[in-house]
């Protein structure tokens, strides 16, 4: 499932992404209601965790956007203005759910997967696949070619993080938050010998490569 949280208190969106990515859930995230409606209009989510009050752009303005746009994608509307005049207000310019602030985690999933329901988006992923190279998300085993690889942990996230991106090309930056989840410098060699390992076991004895570097932007995996 694929998630967009729009949250500019950076420690609620750590909390929050961080949640959601422990569910297996590709997240993205950005803290500026402008970008918001970039982001929204370049990619296709099954839910939008949206905050209230946001830079540049509230929530309610990005809600009544979309839903003009003909976009339905459920919105979980996030906010510290918990009265109900103010959850009707937020329900009223198109968005699905409102919780209010603070929330307990437990409970914004909930909320997610209700809506991801209403949408009838497929609630769990237990296998990922690119060729002849597959992931089993259940039994943490990697396979290629019908032969077992054997990964470490870090090695299985990033290559979760490729499959799930199959075709896109993710910079460093992404690898890190993604897989590593906090900020390293970008020009850090850590990635580097992470891909490097990882390319080794998935396609030093197969046939055709699947891991790419793509120079001056990160990697990709590929047919």
């Amino acid at each position: 499932m694929h998630v967009l949280v729009v949250e500019d208190d950076e420690r609620v969106a750590g909390h929050v992404v961080k949640g959601l990515k422990g569910k297996g859930w590709l997240v993205d995230h950005v803290a500026d209601g402008r970008q918001a409606l970039f982001q929204v209009a370049a990619e296709t989510y099954d839910v939008i965790v949206l905050d209230r009050m946001l830079p540049n752009v509230d929530g309610l303005k990005i809600l009544q956007t979309m839903r003009a746009s003909g976009d339905s994608t459920p919105v979980l509307i996030l906010s510290a203005l918990g009265d109900v005049d103010n959850r009707v207000k937020g329900l009223r310019a198109g968005g699905d759910d409102y919780l209010a602030k603070p929330f307990a985690f437990s409970e914004l999933l909930a909320r997610v997967e209700a809506l991801s329901r209403r949408k009838g988006v497929v609630q769990e992923t237990t296998e990922l696949n690119l060729a002849d190279l597959q992931m089993n998300l259940l039994t943490r085993t990697v396979t290629r070619r019908g032969q077992a690889i054997d990964l470490t942990t870090r090695e299985f996230a990033l290559l979760e993080y490729l499959l799930r991106n199959a075709g896109r090309v993710v910079s460093r930056s992404m690898l890190l938050e993604a897989v590593w989840d906090y900020n390293f410098d970008p020009q850090t060699n850590i990635i580097d010998q992470h891909v490097s390992r990882l390319r080794a076991k998935i396609d030093k004895d197969f046939d055709p490569p699947l891991l790419q570097t793509v120079r001056g932007m990160g990697y990709s995996l590929r047919t």
